[in-house]
């Protein structure tokens, strides 16, 4: 058995997703982690979709919210355009955990790659970035989506200090997959630090062209991999809170971008994550009291973070056919929270709403060996643009509410601006 099919047997996580780990088989067409999607559609399966592109995991396309117009050069695809005021900087940093033994690999210190997105000036001068992956081609020559970061640009000063918020990805997924909802992020003024937990997804890569994949041993649970996600976030806040010291964690002492020393507060930080990694933003939250809100995009919740009593913000966002009703782990969340709760419902989506493949997989259903049917499953039948602008406008006016106390009532109830969003209560 591989590492990927042992997590979370059927009899622990019935009716969920079923889906292609990339670091199981690259070449094919990966999705979301099964463990992570209770109750929804199985998407892709290697015995139905063998030679096929991964979407999520070691060849995910991360940023790839791709608008679905015509695409700029043959083969390639794009991702719709921030909305903020601000252009986007990014910069990857490798760090060590000198005090922590990676919990995957005996006798190995825990090492962690990291992209930060940021509100940048004079951003013409930087190169655009690419998504931070392992393979940018994909079968018949179609290539994933250069961002709207610029690598290395100077950070935007004129809003003082800037709130932080946290991403981690879904299981077995990189950091690259929540990239549309990342850059625009970072263009409203926030510092969004993606993760790559080590080990437990498909392919990460290390500078030197070093690459470290999937180890989970047979048997894991995502319960245990919530546990490390939690220090790992533990540890990346740490991390900025000596770059805000003036001191640079990365292992190779890359050059920090101009002004990011003087940008980076700890003070008001907020996490959000996808599926697996909605999941463990509770874990994180009751493990590290300095992140102030949390969102969880569509992820069924493992181990004890269910149980706790959490009394900071948290917001729930579902896709069509998830709710406390379907899952019990959201159900036994609900009544533990007791600072400001939401259950948000996005109407005609699916799973796969929540990442790029929401407008990836159109663009080029045949790179990803998606056919209508399992598109539909993954995806609902929301328009992709409209899913991502509706994420985008709601992820933003939490964490505005929240971190910088600008309230634009938007989550006060329905909006006939957004019908596709239901209230849950």
């Amino acid at each position: 058995m591989t590492a990927a099919a042992a997590l979370d047997d059927p009899a622990q996580a019935p009716d969920q997703a079923a889906v292609l780990d990339a670091a199981q088989a690259p070449d094919r067409a990966a999705v979301l982690d099964a463990a992570q999607a209770p109750d929804r559609a199985a998407v892709l399966d290697a015995a139905q979709a063998p030679d096929r592109a991964a979407a999520l995991d070691a060849a995910q396309p991360p940023g790839q919210a791709a608008a679905l117009d015509a695409a700029p050069a043959p083969g390639q695809l794009t991702l719709p355009a921030p909305t903020g005021r601000h252009g986007v900087g990014t910069v990857d940093l490798h760090l060590r955990d000198v005090k922590r033994a990676d919990p995957w690999v005996p006798g190995q210190q825990r090492e962690l790659m990291v992209s930060l997105w940021y509100p940048a000036t004079h951003t013409s001068r930087y190169p655009a970035a690419q998504l931070p992956v392992s393979q940018q081609v994909l079968p018949g020559g179609v290539t994933l989506p250069t961002t709207a970061g610029h690598t290395g640009a100077p950070v935007a000063r004129k809003d003082g200090k800037l709130p932080v918020l946290l991403y981690s990805p879904g299981g077995r997924g990189n950091r690259a997959t929540g990239t549309a909802l990342v850059q625009d992020l970072a263009s409203r003024g926030y510092l969004v630090v993606t993760i790559d937990h080590t080990h437990d997804t498909g392919d990460v890569v290390f500078p030197g062209g070093r690459h470290e994949v999937s180890m989970l041993p047979p048997g894991s649970k995502s319960r245990d991999l919530i546990d490390v996600r939690a220090a790992d976030t533990h540890f990346v806040i740490n991390q900025l809170a000596e770059i805000a010291r003036g001191h640079n964690p990365d292992v190779e002492h890359k050059p920090l971008p101009h002004g990011l020393t003087q940008a980076v507060s700890t003070k008001h930080i907020g996490m959000f994550g996808a599926s697996l990694g909605g999941g463990s933003v509770a874990a994180a939250m009751q493990a590290d009291s300095r992140i102030d809100a949390g969102a969880n995009l569509d992820g069924q919740l493992f181990g004890s973070s269910e149980h706790q009593r959490l009394d900071r913000p948290y917001m729930l966002f579902s896709s069509e056919h998830h709710n406390r009703d379907t899952d019990r782990s959201w159900a036994r969340l609900w009544e533990n929270l007791h600072g400001e709760r939401l259950d948000l419902k996005l109407r005609g989506s699916g799973h796969n709403s929540f990442v790029d493949n929401q407008v990836l997989f159109p663009q080029a259903p045949g790179a990803f060996g998606i056919t209508p049917e399992v598109m539909q499953q993954a995806l609902g039948t929301i328009d992709p643009n409209r899913s991502i602008e509706v994420q985008r406008t709601y992820v933003a006016a939490f964490f505005d509410k929240h971190l910088r106390h600008r309230n634009s009532h938007l989550l006060d109830g329905p909006s006939r601006h957004y019908p596709e969003v239901d209230f849950i209560r």
